[in-house]
């Protein structure tokens, strides 16, 4: 096989290859000596698994200028941005989102398209129409394209690239995968969407610099995604996560998935609207309930903070919980409800400090996220670039 055809996936078939790879990635320009030191390997290590990188072009080794002229310039490792191009899409119930990354992760262009429904059918067929809009944005893309990257929300076996079961979507052993690549082409990797955020706060956010945390959404739902030591966690079949669905009230309210009392008929927004509803103080969307508790008169707006505190005291009992199980060092909230925390965070901060054992909950920081949809998927995009090295996510 000649050089030019050496595929990537090949030149990181060890696992310690593929670290650098990572590393470089996350943490450079960084020299030599520095990236032994983060991977805990003797320099000789790192320079005999080098060499492939740098010469088919995935890293570049270039001098860097010493301060202030001083002393002899370092030779600094950087991902070379351009050697491939990478998609990034997020599927959720009202439209597609995605994005075109270059292998260092930065975002060249972006792309929605709005669904009428989320049907299998209309969403794969919507997720294949905005990869195709977005490649047309990037020069020599059919050259350069290294794979698609799906998050969609639920249980999702990446393995098989099926998602078997989406209560907010309503999926049911849907394959994702197979359609996506047979209509773009494209190798497909596809991951429960918040474990797609977990790789972009590991990689470029407040996740960096802890080796157990969660990402949890609020919002229609409630998600969660783990990094436990250093390694994304999804269990033994993809399940692991299902914060939304862990039984806390068995009288509590019917919640999506069909059961009653989990954490997300608590929490979510449906259960914010309820309240709402039952007091009285109908509200059309999450949105209305935010602005009543924000500025509405006085008695709705009562009730509209009453229902946020509700939901909140919910959380925080579901965080304890898993604190108390994991120890967790940081909890990074984000989705669309985390623009209301400012509403529910007090209730959830006193929870969660209640029920939380010992020092659980001040071992944990919680930190507010409230990510737009380009991280979502810039995530998807760099699940493609990790599972391509082969990385983990130390």
């Amino acid at each position: 096989m000649s050089p030019s055809k050496i595929r990537f996936s090949e030149l990181v078939g060890e696992q310690t290859r593929a670290e650098i790879f990572a590393t470089v990635l996350t943490a450079g320009p960084i020299s030599r000596t520095q990236l032994a030191q983060r991977l805990g390997l003797v320099p000789s290590s790192v320079t005999r698994m080098l060499p492939p990188l740098l010469e088919h072009g995935y890293l570049r080794e270039e001098d860097d200028t010493a301060p202030h002229g001083r002393g002899r310039p370092q030779k600094m490792l950087h991902v070379n941005p351009d050697k491939h191009i990478v998609v990034g899409l997020k599927i959720g119930p009202a439209q597609v989102s995605g994005v075109v990354t270059d292998m260092a992760a930065n975002v060249l262009a972006r792309d929605e398209e709005p669904i009428a429904d989320c049907s299998p059918e209309t969403a794969l067929a919507a997720a294949a129409t905005v990869t195709s809009r977005l490649l047309s944005q990037a020069p020599e893309a059919a050259d350069r394209v290294l794979g698609l990257g799906v998050g969609v929300s639920g249980h999702v076996d990446s393995a098989a690239g099926v998602c078997r079961y989406s209560a907010l979507l309503d999926w049911n052993k849907v394959d994702v995968a197979g359609p996506l690549q047979q209509a773009t082409g494209l190798p497909v990797v596809v991951n429960n969407d918040v474990n797609t955020l977990v790789v972009a706060e590991r990689w470029f956010g407040e996740g960096r610099d802890v080796d157990s945390f969660a990402v949890v959404t609020v919002g229609p739902g409630i998600g969660c995604g783990l990094l436990l030591d250093g390694n994304l966690f999804s269990g033994a079949t993809g399940l692991a996560g299902e914060l939304g669905h862990m039984p806390l009230d068995p009288a509590g309210p019917m919640c999506s998935c069909g059961r009653r009392g989990c954490l997300e008929a608590l929490a979510g927004d449906r259960a914010v609207l309820c309240h709402l509803q039952d007091a009285g103080f109908p509200c059309a969307s999450i949105g209305d309930a935010i602005t009543l508790a924000r500025t509405g008169k006085p008695a709705s707006r009562n009730v509209a903070l009453s229902a946020f505190a509700e939901a909140g005291r919910g959380l925080g009992r579901g965080l304890a919980g898993m604190c108390n199980l994991l120890n967790l060092q940081k909890i990074i909230l984000a989705g669309e409800g985390a623009v209301a925390y400012d509403l529910f965070g007090p209730a959830m901060t006193q929870a969660l400090e209640e029920h939380a054992f010992s020092t659980a909950a001040r071992d944990c920081q919680i930190h507010v996220d409230p990510v737009q949809h380009d991280l979502w998927a810039r995530g998807a995009a760099c699940l493609v670039i990790r599972d391509t090295v082969g990385a983990t996510l130390s």
